[in-house]
């Protein structure tokens, strides 16, 4: 397509979902729980389809060279499919945000002043690689009220179709607006530019993936941006920590996923257990054949097995089995070294001490800070807020991870009996 075609294109769809998103504010929370499970019960009926278009994404992303964790971070079949249904269920349980009333207060001249939660209007989305972003985004944006247009990337551009058509067709079957869900069909840069610039349409934006495209999409944007940056999270090991706990929670936060956002990139230990704890972790890692990139120290107790550790690496998303490792001298030093390097993402300690602990919680500026725990439980789902639109790395309007509440605004709601200003 000519970049003329695109615009064009993309134009087409903001207008129509300014249209569905008038449509959406109306509805009841029935109407969109009704919605949601016919939604639910479509993408299983077309399971069939939605796995045989992933198998073109999965054909194509070996082609390419992508590596076994971002395939299978791609790769659905029957179970995968039928979880993401389950999700939509889950969401149409969830509280409705829209029409909370989060205060009222009378006037002196008698009338009421309510703020109330709104949806935010039209959303739009551009990610990459996951194709169960598509049905989370989707689902979120209508339990909120919201209309959506979704911009996927080229390794899921398949799989992505199949599955914003099976949505909005059972959709639409229980009252869903039209084009309240659209997914721009083709994967041209162009489009990224154009969303970015019609705010005639879009009331905001959130773009998931690499750095590149989040600082292309800031640097375009005339609406508001959402960012969700890389996900560099650290574990501290702390001079009081329990070692065996300080494994099996590295472990768990390294192995579990290694492709996710919220996976263990850099782990950092007090010099005072470096020796005894980090060939304990070591031998844990090699079970899943994770690398090891170290510092001075780190090799020279653990051997030449592992690579010297870049000032890169420092710095670096792997989103692969592959982990960063120094040995700190102290907790300062950890939390300066986490301040500089990470992402505001997710960064835990593990130690006994609490009060190290909550100075860690404390002096730690990311989105969500852990004490004792695994980092793969930074997720909405966990948190209880069913599935998320992402992690926020911003401190404005939404922090952390991303759900209903984060996608209304709020009015103000003015109800009197003829007073007047002049009076």
């Amino acid at each position: 397509m000519t970049a003329e075609d695109v615009e064009k294109e993309v134009l087409r769809m903001g207008r129509q979902a300014k249209e569905a998103a008038l449509a959406l504010a109306v509805l009841s929370s029935e109407q969109k729980n009704r919605i949601l499970a016919a939604m639910a019960a479509e993408l299983r009926a077309r399971s069939s389809e939605v796995i045989k278009a992933n198998a073109q994404d999965l054909a194509a992303g070996e082609e390419r060279g992508l590596s076994m964790a971002m395939l299978d971070r791609l790769r659905l079949d029957e179970a995968r499919v039928d979880a993401i249904a389950a999700g939509i269920e889950q969401v149409a349980t969830l509280k409705d945000p829209v029409g909370e009333v989060l205060s009222d207060w009378q006037h002196p001249k008698g009338f009421q002043i309510e703020q109330v939660r709104v949806p935010i209007g039209v959303i739009g989305i551009i990610y990459e690689s996951r194709p169960n972003v598509t049905s989370d985004a989707a689902v979120l944006c209508l339990k909120s009220g919201n209309a959506t247009i979704l911009r996927g990337g080229s390794e899921a551009i398949f799989s992505n179709r199949a599955i914003a058509a099976a949505l909005q067709a059972g959709g639409e079957q229980a009252g869903l607006p039209a084009n309240a869900i659209q997914l721009i069909p083709f994967t041209d840069r162009e489009s990224v530019k154009v969303m970015a610039g019609m705010d005639q349409y879009l009331d905001l934006i959130i773009p998931r993936g690499g750095k590149g495209l989040i600082e292309t999409v800031v640097s375009l944007a005339r609406m508001p941006v959402i960012k969700h940056y890389d996900g560099i999270c650290h574990i501290y090991v702390d001079e009081q920590a329990d070692l065996g706990q300080a494994v099996d929670i590295a472990f768990d936060s390294k192995t579990q996923k290694p492709s996710v956002c919220n996976a263990l990139e850099t782990l950092l230990v007090h010099e005072s257990v470096a020796a005894d704890y980090l060939p304990l972790m070591a031998s844990a890692m090699r079970e899943k054949d994770v690398e090891l990139r170290g510092c001075a120290r780190t090799r020279e107790i653990l051997g030449d097995g592992v690579k010297a550790a870049s000032e890169e690496d420092w710095d670096t998303e792997y989103l692969d089995y592959i982990l960063a490792v120094k040995v700190v001298a102290s907790m300062a030093e950890a939390m300066e070294h986490i301040n500089r390097h990470g992402s505001r993402h997710s960064d835990c300690i593990i130690t006994k001490n609490e009060e190290a602990a909550e100075t860690f919680l404390r002096g730690i500026d990311s989105a969500c800070v852990f004490h004792n725990l695994s980092t793969r439980f930074s997720d909405g789902e966990e948190f209880g807020f069913g599935a998320e639109i992402g992690i926020s790395t911003d401190k404005l309007h939404a922090r952390g991870p991303m759900a209903l509440r984060e996608l209304t605004s709020y009015q103000y709601r003015l109800r009197g009996d003829g007073q007047l200003k002049a009076s």
